[in-house]
């Protein structure tokens, strides 16, 4: 807190304040909204808007991220809580809360101190549109029968849909025009005066409606009582932890994926860099200080951050404003809260869970990388098919096969010169111009060489010694930043084999690591300095002035 505190301008008062309060405007419903998604009071969500938002500001290294909660954490939180204690009644389902908040901040801590910040890049852009597209089609359907005004056994995404649509016959005339007017205003307003907080407005108008109109009596459920003032601190029950803590390690990983993503979206260039690890700790304690405080998982979101942004914030005082605000709603206007009607609370999830699910995003992925894409979609069917926890562990075995995939498959490329320069290039049907030279074999492998890809790589280059015939094999690993001790025998071997049939294998372009580790073993001197340059420029001027 202090680097921001210290450095601060009297200039930035007044944006920051300003910047607090339009947050709290849209953080305050959209979090309630979250909690119901989660399955947990409306209070819950009140109170994931002040305690993780106050111990950010204080410890976190975005100037201007947002924290209280997030569709993605609030579907899988009631994932973790349904699968552990199925068929619970609220107030259990608060304890395992407590528990749950205090197991995630407890991994979110352990990673800081093991400086496992580089996760934050664990799982791969196309897998995490898939996930995500996954939980917002989720999410959708699980509000779709509350804006209908009916209840389902929930049972599973296809048998939800199925529920869902024989439902249809029963549903309230008067939940469904509150949920459609509660959709087309935000929409409306966010389309056409975005500075104005969309989702305050939209729930202060239902809960206008339902006491002007007399809505209850026509079919609009209200959301029900919610308690006035701060809750009183609570004790984690251990004897959940064994049932709670699988669900506790995906929801880390994805309140830290999504707090590191939304605070690089919107840092600017001025502004200190994101420190990983201190975001670690600072998630971790938010959500585990949070939890005895009655608030649930917790983590950095991508639209409340926008909104912070863009009206204005320049520290992290704008973070202390909106938990001030929050603060207040839940003091002061706990009861008129009570009173907004479900099919308002609906709608409002409804349509910024919609925003999950991005075609376009999509497209642009199949546009670069079938394989990619297929990957995003593995992970949406996970999600959709399986359930969101299974979907992270899908999500994160598909981003593990896929970097298995690129480790143990690397290029190895067969290279020309550009004519009149110095410039080697792998030879492509859009340059037949590139110069090659009779008996000579230009090779260039990428990336580390390791046990797990040196035998594809070995496979690739007798093929290519197989067609070209050559006398001479240039091995240019100038890419190649490690070299194994697995692949290094494969090199012996294969130089071993390569001069049994007549063929000279020359290294080219090693840097000092490598070099190093080919020195030390009976490659060196077996090659020497004869058969080992610089580049792969003197290594064709050797060759063209009859060496071998």
């Amino acid at each position: 807190m202090l680097e921001w505190l210290l450095a601060y301008q009297k200039a930035w008062l007044r944006p920051d304040i300003v910047a607090g309060l339009v947050t709290a405007a849209v953080v305050v419903p959209k979090a309630m909204a979250y909690a119901s998604v989660a399955g947990l009071p409306l209070q819950v969500g009140l109170y994931t808007a002040i305690v993780p938002m106050v111990i950010y500001a204080v410890l976190g290294t975005s100037r201007v991220l947002s924290v209280s909660t997030t569709t993605t954490i609030a579907i899988l939180v009631g994932a973790d809580l349904g699968e552990a204690l199925p068929g619970a009644d609220a107030a259990a389902l608060l304890g395992a809360t407590v528990t749950l908040g205090i197991l995630v901040g407890a991994i979110l801590m352990l990673a800081s101190l093991l400086r496992l910040g580089f996760l934050a890049d664990f799982i791969s852009e196309p897998v995490l549109v898939g996930f995500k597209s996954g939980i917002g089609l989720v999410i959708v359907l699980d509000q779709v029968p509350k804006l209908l005004g009916f209840h389902i056994e929930k049972a599973g995404f296809l048998r939800n849909v199925v529920a869902t649509v024989q439902g249809i016959p029963d549903a309230s005339g008067g939940a469904v025009l509150v949920g459609l007017l509660t959709i087309a205003g935000l929409v409306a307003i966010e389309a056409f005066v975005p500075r104005v907080p969309a989702p305050l407005v939209v729930v202060a108008g239902g809960i206008a409606a339902l006491g002007l109109l007399g809505l209850e009596s026509r079919g609009v459920e209200a959301v029900g009582a919610i308690p006035q003032g701060l809750p009183s601190l609570s004790l984690p029950d251990l004897s959940l932890a064994a049932r709670l803590w699988p669900g506790a390690l995906g929801i880390a990983l994805m309140s830290f994926t999504e707090t590191m993503a939304a605070g690089r979206a919107f840092a600017k260039s001025e502004e200190p860099r994101l420190a990983p690890n201190r975001e670690l700790l600072a998630t971790g304690l938010s959500n585990a200080a949070g939890a005895v405080l009655g608030a649930m998982p917790s983590g950095g979101g991508t639209s409340q951050t926008a909104v912070n942004r863009l009206a204005g914030a320049r520290t992290q005082l704008s973070g202390l404003v909106t938990a001030g605000a929050a603060l207040l709603v839940a003091l002061f206007l706990a009861p008129l809260i009570s009173k907004m009607p479900q099919a308002t609370l609906a709608g409002v999830v409804i349509v910024y869970s919609v925003g999950l699910v991005k075609p376009k995003d999509f497209r642009a992925i199949l546009a670069i990388r079938r394989t990619e894409f297929v990957w995003a979609l593995a992970a949406l069917a996970g999600v959709v098919l399986l359930g969101t926890l299974p979907g992270i562990v899908v999500a994160i075995v598909v981003s593990l096969v896929a970097l298995s995939q690129q480790a143990a498959d690397p290029p190895v490329h067969v290279l020309g010169r550009k004519p009149g320069t110095n410039v080697f290039r792998p030879r492509t049907k859009e340059h037949p111009e590139d110069e090659s030279f009779p008996g000579l074999l230009l090779l260039r492998p990428e990336g580390r060489i390791f046990f797990a890809n040196a035998a594809r790589i070995g496979e690739k280059i007798r093929a290519e010694i197989e067609e070209a015939k050559p006398k001479v094999v240039a091995v240019d690993l100038r890419s190649v930043f490690d070299l194994e001790y697995t692949a290094l025998k494969m090199l012996i071997e294969g130089e071993k084999r390569a001069r049994e049939q007549g063929v000279s294998v020359w290294l080219v372009g090693l840097n000092p690591g490598v070099l190093e580790v080919v020195q030390r073993s009976t490659l060196g001197p077996l090659l020497g300095r004869e058969r080992m340059h610089f580049n792969l420029e003197t290594a064709v001027a050797k060759y063209l002035s009859g060496g071998k």
